[in-house]
């Protein structure tokens, strides 16, 4: 007769982690709306996280560049609406445009902390 054994508990070291992952990948998403007052500002928080925390995190590297590559792609996008500033309807579709952007950024920043990888609309994947 034999005992049944039951299989050892996942470590916490392993759950921790992956909750760290889902961290540093919504911070990668969220860090966008602070820096959204300036210029550039919007690049770099993705920037910063995708650099320090893309080797050995998988899930934080591909919502990093993804976060990267849209605020590359909203920024680019922009251009239009403030060239068309001069005939006053560049106005309304910047502000749509940042409306669109801050949304995204937020249902983003959700689903990574759920662990979900999202995937950005009209997003030009330029870093892979």
């Amino acid at each position: 007769m034999s005992i049944p054994i039951d299989p050892p508990a996942q470590p916490p070291a392993a759950a921790s982690s992956d909750k760290e992952q889902r961290m540093w990948a919504m911070i990668a998403h969220l860090s966008a709306i602070p820096s959204f007052f300036s210029i550039i500002g919007h690049l770099i928080g993705p920037l910063i996280v995708w650099l320090a925390k893309r080797d050995g995190n998988p899930f934080v590297d591909d919502q990093a560049k993804e976060a990267l590559n849209f605020q590359i792609s909203v920024t680019i996008y922009a251009i239009i609406p403030a060239i068309l500033m001069l005939v006053i309807i560049g106005f309304p579709l910047l502000f749509a445009l940042s409306v669109f952007q801050i949304v995204c950024v937020i249902i983003a920043g959700i689903k990574a902390s759920d662990g979900v990888a999202f995937r950005y609309p009209l997003n030009l994947r330029l870093i892979k």
